[in-house]
């Protein structure tokens, strides 16, 4: 009985995991762009934030929360843990935009296409991931 997840799916092709680390690369870059902008207090990041809601004491303590969000998931061994973070902040994300009705594709489905760059990459590149989602 082989009892090492790792070997039960085939690793994935290197020019796969370049691909993989691409894209999970532009979703880090967009993200650390949102939390930097959120701390930093930005004008409209604040005014955006005001409309949903948001005090800028929690437009702060979001970004703070999406640094430590982007740390986990950029160390490969916390990258899955960071993956599970993410999908509920940006669930949340998605309620606040039904809440306010928001258009769907632009602003409401948003948060589904950025799970999509963080998950797909990870899925591509960690036999761990492919290991629970496919066996």
């Amino acid at each position: 009985m082989n009892t090492n997840i790792a070997l039960l799916v085939p690793p994935a092709a290197p020019a796969t995991k370049w691909g993989a680390r691409i894209v999970g690369g532009l979703a880090m870059a967009f993200l650390a762009f949102d939390a930097a902008i959120k701390i930093a207090l930005y004008g409209p990041a604040v005014e955006g934030s005001a409309k949903l809601g948001f005090t800028p004491s929690a437009v702060v303590a979001l970004g703070a929360l999406e640094l430590v969000m982007i740390l986990l998931y950029l160390v490969p061994r916390t990258a899955p843990i960071g993956a599970v973070l993410w999908t509920g902040y940006l669930g949340g994300a998605i309620c606040v935009h039904v809440q306010q009705g928001d258009p769907w594709l632009s602003h409401t489905l948003f948060p589904i296409y950025v799970a999509v760059m963080l998950w797909l990459p990870l899925f591509l590149r960690d036999e761990r991931v492919r290991n629970l989602l496919v066996a």
